[in-house]
């Protein structure tokens, strides 16, 4: 038996084609996470299923949609479509579905994001660790063999991307988005389509072998064709999506990468337009910008660990509107709390097109400190470092929310472990850059005796 803890994480399953996650494991998969829907709090008849470009997974969601067939459940293929697009089809369907992609990782590998009914993430605490010890022992099959059939939800997904902008204040502007050959070469044409943008889409056909550059715009260096486009088309937005659609990254019409914390501001700043003292959400790495900017608008920042079930689950608990990550995850309690590239493009677009400037001018009021971005470093112990590092600084205000953050008035960081390897992750910021490239130098000091 495959090392399943390599493959089942934390927040999906993921792993290299074939050697860690092939039909075999899938089909298993599949017949957990139907018994995970039956015999849940609101279970189900039926499974959505969908997938991204990725060669494997014809494969792999054939064999998963057996082992959720043989339980007796029917499943729902949609096909080919972005990550946000089955969120969007299992809030609307009310149904569980199962989305076969890696994300931003290369071309051997591919994984499945679970959710259940109401696009309700599905954890390693929610359901991950149920399904892996049904596939170490496998229950029975059922007594009656569901049915498949296929749904194009295509066009109902648009429109409800459409909904949370208002296109009438749309003004004819020039957008370029570099979809990697992802998912985004499907779903951005036809979002697209009914506005009255100026769109051209870099590497649009979908191909899962990723020939121009990896689909992970976290990496400034996949950001270099299209700030390139961008510089020489006079675009006055570049929009950079990841290989399953459901992230996006901005560049504004000078080429420059915009932070995913000041992307988070923009949006909460029309989120609290339209709906005054919301609640928003920001991750504890997010730039202080986002809580500032929030109060500045009267609504009511939420600090938040890393990742997107505990963003969705502080939003299922607090009513919360909108919540942001620094890494390009952007959810809307609209739609189901779930995450959205495309939802963020329109957000964005709209409070563009009410702008009489630019998007850097539009963005310079955000531009308050310097941040690090995240830095990892290999070390022998993590918990050791990170006790370390709180004791050199134990006369200034600390939290254990997520790894350990200090705040020392002007400036503050957060040291967070790796879940998965030796690593830790460093998040800081300062006033200006040369304190924060000074503030770095010495939290790492710190790193060894």
């Amino acid at each position: 038996m495959r090392d399943l803890d390599q493959v089942i994480k934390a927040y999906d399953i993921r792993g290299v084609y074939p050697e860690q996650i092939d039909a075999e494991l899938c089909r298993a998969i599949g017949v957990g996470f139907a018994r995970l829907v039956i015999e849940g709090d609101q279970p189900r008849d039926r499974v959505l299923v969908a997938r991204d470009m990725r060669p494997s997974g014809v494969e792999l969601v054939e064999a998963f949609t057996d082992g959720v067939l043989s339980q007796g459940l029917d499943v729902v293929d949609i096909g080919m479509c972005s990550t946000d697009m089955i969120y969007f089809a299992a809030g609307s369907l009310d149904a569980p579905g199962a989305m076969f992609t890696a994300s931003h990782n290369p071309a051997k590998y591919n994984g499945i994001k679970l959710c259940q009914a109401g696009a309700r993430p599905v954890g390693q605490d929610t359901g991950l660790g149920d399904i892996k010890a049904m596939i170490l022992e496998p229950p029975p099959a059922g007594t009656t063999r569901g049915v498949r059939t296929e749904l194009d939800v295509m066009s109902d997904f648009i429109e409800h991307v459409h909904s949370f902008a208002d296109p009438s204040v749309f003004r004819r502007l020039k957008v370029v988005a570099d979809t990697a050959n992802g998912m985004g070469g499907l779903v951005v044409p036809l979002a697209f389509a009914s506005l009255p943008f100026d769109l051209e889409v870099m590497y649009e056909e979908l191909d899962g072998n990723f020939p121009n550059h990896p689909a992970d715009p976290i990496q400034v260096e996949n950001l270099a064709d299209l700030r390139a486009r961008v510089i020489e088309t006079g675009a006055d937005i570049g929009l950079a999506f990841d290989g399953d659609a459901d992230r996006v990254f901005l560049v504004d019409e000078r080429g420059e990468p915009v932070s995913g914390s000041y992307t988070t501001a923009l949006i909460a700043q029309s989120v609290l337009a339209r709906e005054p003292g919301a609640k928003i959400i920001h991750n504890l790495i997010c730039s202080k910008t986002v809580p500032e900017v929030v109060r500045e608008n009267g609504g009511e920042p939420i600090r938040s660990r890393v990742g997107h079930s505990f963003i969705k689950q502080v939003m299922a608990e607090t009513g919360a509107a909108f919540g942001g990550e620094h890494s390009a995850h952007y959810y809307f309690r609209d739609n189901w709390r779930a995450d959205s590239g495309l939802i963020a493009s329109m957000v964005v677009l709209e409070q563009l097109s009410r702008f009489d400037g630019t998007l850097s001018e539009l963005l310079a009021p955000l531009d308050r400190y310097a941040a690090s971005g995240e830095i990892n470093t290999e070390v022998d112990d993590t918990s050791v470092v990170i006790e370390r590092v709180a004791a050199a600084y134990a006369d200034h205000t600390q939290d254990r929310l997520d790894g350990l953050t200090v705040d020392l008035g002007d400036w503050w960081f957060n040291l967070r472990p790796s879940n998965t390897e030796p690593l830790l992750r460093l998040n800081l910021e300062a006033p200006n850059r040369a304190e924060c490239d000074a503030h770095v130098a010495e939290v790492r000091s710190h790193f060894s005796d």
